[in-house]
């Protein structure tokens, strides 16, 4: 899957983060960085990441606890696993290749760490295109029995542990299927499948996937409320794309929400389900080749 892209580790505190980085040396442009959702890896992008990087640098890292990356203790609250902090991660993995800013499309988790980043960071993020999400304090207040029973992950991985661990844990493969097959799958290529159910395996990815969605329900809000108490907005230009058959799109009114949290925004529904950058990969490319630049 990743001809032309060079694997390396960054370090941030004693955390390893797995990256690759890709494309033409010789490109001035911000580069553009890739960030997964939940429970996939970097594998995701395998269809998107080798086309933009024919013209343009290209990142892709695995979140903390995830994929080939650390899984460090959640600590208290969680706070481990803050998008703050996995924002600083972001930071870091692109420092270490010398990029002092640069442009992000971002899925599911990944998008919320971008959401973070780029209120956290506005000096460094460039511009953002954001796949299948509302922000997270949005969504949150505006759940419905509709969005709690397809969303049911929201509200059992934040249990107290160690609860869930123990669920995944017993069968993390039936985790795996149940959680991304009930949406569909014959669109995920058998060497992405491969490599979502390799990490999902690893020692320490139950409770790096519980931390992440505890932080999402608790510590992680308290920063979203702090920045609207304050009045902050996401400031770069944002578009955001979410699937037409999907939850978000059914139980939400992605764009108009988008539009309270950030100051240039827009976007439209897909003809997809969640999974749009394996489901409509051609579409992804597309827009990301408008709004980023060929």
């Amino acid at each position: 899957m990743w001809t032309g892209f060079q694997p390396f580790n960054a370090q941030r505190d004693g955390v390893a983060l797995f990256a690759r980085h890709g494309g033409p040396a010789q490109d001035t442009r911000p580069p553009l960085l890739l960030l997964h959702g939940h429970p996939q890896t970097m594998a995701m992008w395998h269809r998107v990441a080798p086309v933009l990087a024919r013209t343009r640098r290209v990142v892709l890292m695995d979140l903390r606890g995830y994929g080939d990356s650390d899984r460090p203790p959640a600590g208290e609250g969680s706070a481990a696993y803050a998008k703050r902090e996995m924002a600083l991660d972001a930071v870091a993995v692109m420092r270490q290749l010398g990029h002092e800013r640069f442009a992000v499309l971002a899925h599911d988790r990944g998008a919320r760490v971008a959401h973070r980043l780029a209120l956290d960071h506005p000096e460094v993020v460039t511009r953002l295109l954001l796949l299948d999400i509302a922000p997270t304090l949005a969504m949150y207040e505006g759940t419905t029995e509709a969005f709690a029973r397809a969303y049911w992950h929201w509200f059992f991985l934040i249990q107290p542990a160690p609860l869930p661990e123990r669920f995944i844990e017993s069968d993390p493969l039936a985790y795996l299927r149940d959680g991304m097959g009930r949406r569909g799958g014959s669109f995920f290529a058998p060497e992405a499948w491969a490599q979502y159910e390799r990490c999902i395996q690893r020692p320490g990815t139950a409770a790096g996937i519980c931390a992440d969605y505890r932080a999402g329900a608790g510590i992680d809000l308290a920063h979203d409320r702090a920045d609207r108490a304050a009045g902050r907005l996401v400031t770069q230009p944002l578009r955001v794309l979410w699937g037409a058959h999907g939850v978000v799109g059914r139980c939400f009114e992605p764009l108009a929400l988008w539009q309270a949290a950030a100051a240039d925004v827009s976007g439209r529904a897909v003809d997809s389900g969640h999974y749009l950058a394996e489901e409509v990969s051609d579409v992804v490319i597309s827009e990301a080749q408008a709004f980023f630049g060929p």
